[in-house]
Parts: C-alpha cells; structure tokens; sequence
C-alpha cells in the first residue's frame, strides 16, 4: 500500500516560489548572466516543483 504523505507534511513541503530581485539588483550592463536570467531560471524550477508538488497534493 502506497504511503499517504499528508498535504502539510514537513517531508513534503509546498514549494516556495524564489524572491524577485530588486529593481536595483541589475546593474543594466547586459550581464550574462543577469540577476534576472538567474531569476527566471529559477521560476521555472519553482514551476515544475509546483506541478509535481500539487500532483502529490491533488487536494491541496
């Protein structure tokens, strides 16, 4: 029998999504990569570990 893992289980957490860096955070140089490339990289990570997360979670 599969294990039931609770949606407010600390074995498995909702993701949390990044911190949105601070407009003053890019320097505007065109940096590679920018604050902000780091930024939406990390959205999309938070966005699949969401996805996955609520799949676990249908009812969450």
């Amino acid at each position: 029998m599969p294990r039931v893992i609770p949606t407010d289980s600390p074995d498995d957490p909702r993701p949390k999504p990044p911190p949105e860096p601070d407009p003053g955070e890019c320097c505007g140089n065109g940096c590679d990569p920018c604050i902000y490339d780091l930024y939406n990289d990390q959205l999309t990570y938070y966005r699949t570990a969401l996805a996955a997360w609520l799949a676990r979670h249908p009812d969450a």
